[in-house]
């Protein structure tokens, strides 16, 4: 369950606005609090090469950490921070939002809540999210991806060590990746063919879908981990936390109802969600890191699902997709607690 107490219209404007609010506040909480860890995690997953010594390790992390804090100071641990709140607010927003509606239509009531429907309202909530904020997913990884010695790159200019690539920065230049350059025959055909458009013609014409780069991936991954995450929280709220019946009144004292939701409980079982989503959708998150950065490896093509997943195996096997998840968990099993606790604590000011 999502909320304690008696349920309220969650159809109406005002409470699907204030549900909004409360689970965008909660994402940008969160994410904060995760953001250095995030970062690293990005820079392992993609394999960029400046980190590739520290991957695979814990202490491997936080010695990545003192390094990017060495080069470039706090502000180097948050790089792309700004891209992630832009993005992480109607996230997170349409995700809790979406997450209440779902519970309303297939668990209008308590004997109607399984696990099967706890994780449906779950994947449909975390596909719904990802649909509407993805472009904004791949220039806040493109710019945690960013190091000092692809800062030129990026930006276009000579390499420096004071470089930043902004936000506007990161997004001309995936716009503008992959355009075509004239070659010898490079506009003849075969006379009596018709070629099939091939991945940089179609961003030629359309050069919106490469923000969209990992996007198939992303959606089969966010799958298990939003109906994971959902479902081991509503389990575990229901098991440890139930809510009274919606027949008691305040004064009636029932012993099965006594445990009351707490800033500490919300605080432990989202871990133990996060932790769970986690491990079950971490190869997917993998693949869909190395397929976002395609376009500073391979600008001009857009990878392929199989094609992404030969080349991880080949250079690391199975493992290779499992690489950074030490540090997965010391990143997403805070953020999920403090998402889930600063979620419950919005949704209680609020009123909802």
């Amino acid at each position: 369950m999502s909320s304690d107490g008696p349920r309220k219209d969650r159809q109406s404007l005002q409470y699907v606005i204030r549900s909004g609010l409360a689970g965008g506040i909660a994402g940008c909480v969160a994410k904060t609090v995760v953001a250095p860890l995030d970062r690293v995690k990005i820079l392992f997953q993609a394999s960029n090469p400046d980190f590739q010594r520290y991957a695979g390790t814990w202490s491997g992390a936080f010695r990545a950490v003192a390094s990017i804090y060495h080069d470039n100071g706090v502000r180097g641990l948050l790089q792309g921070h700004s891209a992630t709140l832009l993005r992480i607010f109607p996230y997170a927003a349409i995700n809790f939002m979406t997450y209440d509606q779902a519970e309303a239509i297939l668990m209008p009531t308590p004997d109607k809540q399984t696990n099967l429907r706890r994780f449906t309202a779950g994947a449909i909530s975390g596909v719904t999210s990802v649909l509407f904020t993805y472009p904004l997913e791949l220039v806040r990884v493109r710019m945690a991806y960013a190091t000092r010695s692809a800062a030129g790159a990026v930006a276009g200019v000579g390499a420096g060590p004071a470089h930043r690539p902004s936000f506007l920065s990161i997004m001309r230049l995936i716009y503008s990746e992959g355009a075509p350059s004239a070659s010898p025959g490079a506009s003849a055909s075969a006379p009596g063919t018709s070629p099939s458009p091939s991945p940089s013609t179609l961003f030629a014409r359309f050069p919106l879908l490469k923000f969209y780069r990992g996007f198939t991936v992303s959606v089969a991954g966010m799958i298990p981990y939003a109906g994971t995450s959902f479902l081991a929280w509503g389990f575990l709220r229901a098991t440890f936390l139930p809510a009274p019946p919606p027949s008691s009144s305040p004064g009636e004292n029932h012993p099965k109802h006594k445990q009351k939701a707490t800033p500490l409980a919300d605080l432990s079982i989202g871990a133990v969600a996060g932790a769970l989503a986690q491990t079950v959708s971490y190869p997917f998150e993998v693949v869909r890191r190395r397929m976002q950065v395609g376009g500073v490896t391979r600008p001009d093509r857009w990878l392929r699902w199989g094609e992404t997943v030969r080349t991880i195996w080949a250079a690391s096997g199975w493992r290779g997709f499992y690489v950074g998840l030490s540090i997965g968990y010391l990143k997403v099993v805070p953020m999920k607690a403090v998402s889930f606790a600063v979620w419950q604590f919005s949704r209680r000011m609020l009123g909802l």
